[in-house]
């Protein structure tokens, strides 16, 4: 028998936190065969994979914003049996390139005060409120996108290549805020081109290749994008 392993003992005598935070079965998109998985509470998996593999896809499929089958559950429950605006409160998406509705970052989020508590981890100061949209760089567009989509309180975000345009000392802030979040239980699946990012921020690596994904054993391989 094998010994139970950390995240089985933090759930122990708990059903409901024993559960996986995500439990996906048999999950098919047009590019990628089925796939199954779980993702536990405060857990992150980098997802790695050729160009053009379905790793956004993958992504997409979960959050429910693309046709896809199988099933999908948070903390046991069913998908099926939320609406969608309600699945995406949960389990966030955030894509390489966010968009943007309105002409300032202030009126993108709800409760400023909140928002600008995590924004300043990112190095943003008290007036970021008032910088208009259009003269953002794409590397602040990214960081201000992460914000917004943590201050909906998902219980997993999924992150397509979320510092791709950043530059060394910004990554490292990105890093360092999701690794906070997750000692506060958020379950990460993280989409990264980026070996070496990916030994820092995962607990565990899964590829896509030959539009099938399976776990990553050892080192993790150098992917070209």
């Amino acid at each position: 028998m094998t010994a139970p392993s950390a995240r089985d003992q933090a759930g122990h005598g708990d059903p409901a936190a024993a559960q996986p935070r995500l439990a996906v079965r048999d999950l098919r998109t047009d590019l990628l065969k089925p796939a199954s998985f779980d993702l536990a509470a405060g857990e992150s998996i980098a997802i790695q994979g050729p160009s053009g593999s379905g790793k956004t896809l993958l992504l997409r499929a979960l959050a429910d914003l693309d046709p896809n089958e199988g099933e999908v559950y948070l903390a046991g429950r069913n998908r099926m049996t939320m609406p969608g605006p309600a699945w995406r409160r949960q389990v966030g998406y955030l894509p390489a390139e966010p968009g943007w509705w309105a002409e300032t970052v202030g009126a993108h989020f709800a409760n400023w005060p909140a928002a600008l508590a995590v924004a300043r981890q990112l190095e943003f100061p008290g007036d970021a409120k008032d910088w208009p949209i259009a003269r953002l760089s794409t590397g602040e567009r990214l960081r201000l996108a992460l914000v917004r989509a943590l201050m909906v309180g998902p219980k997993v975000l999924l992150l397509d290549e979320p510092t791709a345009a950043l530059d060394p000392a910004a990554v490292q802030a990105v890093e360092a805020l999701i690794a906070a979040q997750r000692r506060l239980g958020l379950a990460v699946l993280w989409v990264t081109h980026d070996a070496a990012q990916a030994r820092r921020v995962a607990d565990r690596r899964l590829v896509v290749n030959d539009r099938q994904l399976h776990e990553e054993i050892g080192a993790c391989p150098a992917i070209s994008r």
